[in-house]
């Protein structure tokens, strides 16, 4: 299906602000607070990603301010006390960073914010050199597809495709993102082939088939 946007590079964000390796911690809590970010990656040489640096990883030196480094450490957090005495990007940076190729699909790049708990990616080539970040909210978008995208898709790649004319007419509504698919069909048993085709349309919300079989499907020959 080509009308979709399917992969990660199709929804990222391509200008991505970042930091070297010898950032300091001032630095970096600038440049989070001047373009709005949570996180930045970490680069090396010409744009390789090597680590993350989120708040969290900042939090950390507030956190232990006037706290017992004994009892921190007791209760296994020596890398938290660790990041706590951080002063540059290299220090306080989560390595390997987890980033996502350009060519993911969108789904993996859903799986693997949902696995690791972050909120956003790092997204690169396969030289592992920085293209862009991709959000949550990135992911969103292609549910902002209109209705009558949706339904133009539907009825061109799958519809077209597994019911064409004159086995009997199909029909396409979409309304706020749920598809809904009225009419007869010769062969049932691409039923439930077409609503695995339909979920897999990018900005589909659900799917709703009203079909049976065409009459001319039950008389004998």
């Amino acid at each position: 299906m080509h009308g979709s946007p399917h992969i990660v590079s199709d929804v990222m964000t391509h200008t991505v602000v970042a930091v070297g390796r010898d950032a300091a911690f001032k630095d970096i809590v600038e440049v989070m607070e001047q373009w709005k970010v949570s996180a930045l990656p970490v680069l090396e040489g010409e744009g390789r990603v090597i680590g993350v640096v989120s708040e969290a990883d900042l939090l950390f030196k507030e956190e232990f301010r006037d706290s017992d480094p004994d009892r921190f450490t007791q209760l296994g957090r020596l890398s938290d006390l660790v990041k706590a005495g951080g002063m540059t990007a290299e220090d306080l940076m989560s390595s390997p960073a987890v980033t996502v190729h350009t060519d993911a699909t969108l789904a993996q790049a859903a799986r693997i914010m949902a696995q690791r708990k972050v909120k956003r990616l790092p997204v690169v080539n396969e030289e592992g050199l920085l293209e862009g970040v991709v959000s949550r909210a990135d992911l969103l978008k292609v549910f902002l597809r209109t209705d009558e995208d949706l339904a133009e898709e539907v009825r061109r790649e799958v519809v077209n495709l597994l019911f064409p004319t004159p086995a009997g007419p199909v029909r396409v509504e979409v309304q706020d993102g749920v598809v809904t698919l009225t009419g007869h069909v010769r062969d049932t048993a691409l039923v439930p082939v077409a609503a695995r085709l339909v979920r897999a349309v990018e900005g589909v919300v659900d799917v709703d088939f009203r079909l049976a079989g065409h009459p001319a499907s039950s008389e004998p020959r």
